[in-house]
């Protein structure tokens, strides 16, 4: 039977969970504006009834408050956390796309390629019809080294921002690394206080807060599973493992954590010509293994960041190992044929059967109609008998294969109009074919003309130009016509945006540009008919991707752009997507001002018919006590 003062006991625990109520709904309100917090309640359940031995057989002995928990939604979590990462990843491409469609928009009309390049033709027709002119001479040079410093502006700032990516990766590994070991600690600090008995709701919001972070860099995938007690299975031990993945790697493990590092690429582990030296890679500290950046799901940030300064559209060279012995390696079945489109570094890494090899020069054969048949690679390592064999008709690739336009795709195809428009400009200068002696041209002094557009400290492009054999190690070389002595240089492979300019001997004195050719000598050193065809250079002749040279800036803005835009709708549809998510999320673990209000008026009340009966029974009590007479 229950103790003639049971109602007291019942009263009171109404009491004090009614104040347990009221004061979680005051934490509540207190960090309505507070980032990452989620709302709390107090869990309660009607106390274990008592026997009473009675004909109802039972009473109630109030309730129980069972702990304060936050109101969180693992599901709704997850979903944030998928689309925070690729909410993450289309606004970074989409930050550094705007800033190439600004490299190759043409506001600035005084220093547009457009601007530019029609200026220089509008010279060259004003030389046309007057050649032996100097002022006119020094014009058109002048608007031709414009030209060419127009593009080594523009490959500057592509490299300024390739380096401004690289910083970027590396302060994107120092916050995840700073991320992960918080994310360690609270873990520790979670299940200290939850095997005590308590609920760590403010840890374990600042926990999910760092995920949250965390999943705007990298894919972010996360697991909960209870601690159990191996000898007493249903026993709760308040503990859990919590581990986190990025990119499908664990970063956490509980109190463990892995952490990343960046190191620079060495000067042969280049990926694309274009590419700036100390590029970096990541890697995991503990066991030395790369860490992919780049995985085939959303990927965040950090993902972005990679395809933008290593993206070169899946047109590095590819081919398959046709032969190799100790010191070199030869590929052909080749994916470039064309040394122009060629996107090689001088010295780089090969990745075949997943083991990266690297090579310090390579050379090239072609057929008679000047297409690649094979490249031999030149290895800085020795190749065993064994590792020769298992090479034999495997998959080869040059550098990294990223599927998207980033900064060494725009490079390239800078240096590819580039090396068509001066090839082109410098074979009807300096002459072609078999009939070279009369084609060749002839400046004003009688003498013969050499390429005008050359590549700035790095070879000198002329018909007359040599190497010899300590230099061509360094550089490439077409293996067609090589003797012991000279290995004679055949293609503008080591021409690119950063470093064309127009010949020195050209540039100061005029005189030395040629007009006319030899087989014309005799209408005169300052006749126009060489430039007649120079100027079908402007847009009759095919130079750039089945256009004229003038479609250059129209075929690469179109391929910006179509880039840019995409980004930008997708950055779009993501954060729509983010704020129905967040609403949903809200819903569940957001503090709504109007709800705590009514939640704070409902617990006054409770609290108030819990003193009530308090009161009452205090009546009771004394009734029974001083007025009942035995």
């Amino acid at each position: 039977m229950s103790s003639t003062f049971f109602g007291l006991t019942i009263a009171a625990s109404g009491l004090n969970t009614s104040q347990a109520q009221i004061n979680t709904t005051a934490n509540n309100i207190s960090n309505v504006n507070t980032d990452g917090y989620s709302r709390q309640a107090v869990n309660t359940v009607a106390s274990s009834a008592l026997r009473c031995y009675q004909s109802w057989g039972t009473t109630g002995t109030g309730v129980e408050a069972t702990g304060v928990e936050q109101r969180r939604d693992l599901y709704y979590d997850e979903k944030y956390w998928n689309n925070s990462s690729a909410l993450g990843f289309f606004e970074k491409k989409e930050y550094y796309m705007n800033q190439i469609e600004n490299y190759f928009n043409e506001t600035n009309l005084d220093t547009g390629f457009n601007t530019i390049y029609t200026k220089m033709f509008n010279a060259m027709s004003t030389l046309q019809g007057n050649p032996g002119d100097d002022t006119v001479r020094k014009q058109f040079i002048s608007t031709a080294k414009q030209l060419t410093e127009y593009f080594n502006q523009l490959a500057t700032k592509l490299d300024d921002l390739q380096n401004s990516i690289n910083d970027e990766i590396k302060t994107a590994v120092d916050d995840i690394n700073s991320v992960a070991e918080k994310i360690a600690i609270l873990n520790k600090q979670i299940n200290i206080i939850e095997q005590g008995g308590g609920r760590a709701n403010e840890l374990r919001d600042q926990r999910s807060l760092l995920v949250d972070k965390l999943s705007t860099i990298v894919d972010v995938s996360v697991s909960e599973v209870k601690v159990k007690n191996t000898n007493y299975p249903d026993m709760d031990t308040g503990a859990t493992y919590y581990q986190v993945y990025i990119n499908g790697q664990i970063l956490v493990d509980t109190y463990e954590h892995n952490t990343l590092e960046v190191k620079s690429r060495n000067l042969d582990q280049n990926h694309n010509q274009s590419d700036i030296d100390g590029l970096y890679e990541i890697y995991w500290t503990n066991d030395g293994n790369k860490f992919n950046a780049t995985p085939s799901s959303n990927g965040g940030a950090l993902k972005a960041m990679f395809e933008v300064r290593d993206g070169n559209n899946n047109e590095n060279l590819h081919g398959s190992v046709s032969g190799t012995d100790a010191e070199s390696i030869t590929v052909n079945a080749l994916s470039i044929t064309d040394i122009h489109e060629l996107n090689m570094p001088t010295r780089g890494s090969l990745d075949v059967n997943n083991k990266e090899y690297t090579y310090n020069s390579f050379s090239y054969n072609t057929n008679d109609k000047g297409v690649i048949e094979s490249v031999t690679f030149y290895l800085n390592q020795t190749l065993t008998v064994e590792e020769q064999g298992n090479l034999m008709s495997k998959a080869l690739q040059v550098g990294d294969d990223v599927d998207f336009m980033g900064i060494p795709y725009y490079q390239n195809q800078m240096n590819l109009f580039l090396r068509n428009f001066c090839g082109a400009f410098n074979k009807i200068e300096i002459g072609e074919g078999d009939d070279t002696a009369r084609t060749r041209g002839v400046d004003l002094n009688g003498d013969l003309m050499n390429a005008f557009f050359v590549a700035r400290d790095k070879v000198d492009l002329s018909v007359e130009h040599q190497m010899r054999d300590d230099v061509a190690a360094a550089t490439i070389y077409s293996a067609k016509d090589v003797d012991d002595d000279t290995k004679k240089y055949e293609s503008y492979y080591l021409l690119t945006a950063k470093n064309v300019t127009i010949a020195k001997d050209t540039d100061k004195d005029s005189a030395k540009f040629a007009t006319t050719t030899l087989g014309n000598y005799t209408d005169g050193v300052d006749a126009a008919h060489l430039v007649e065809e120079l100027q079908k250079l402007q847009n009759k002749t095919k130079l750039f991707r089945g256009g004229g040279g003038d479609s250059f800036l129209q075929c690469i803005y179109s391929d910006v752009t179509v880039d840019t835009q995409e980004c930008k709708i997708f950055t779009k549809n993501f954060t729509n997507i983010k704020t129905t998510i967040s609403e949903q999320r809200m819903s569940v673990s957001g503090v709504d001002e109007d709800e705590e209000a009514l939640d704070l008026i409902k617990f006054q009340n409770a609290y108030n018919l819990a003193s009530k009966c308090i009161s009452v029974f205090s009546e009771i009590y004394d009734r029974l006590i001083l007025q009942t007479g035995v």
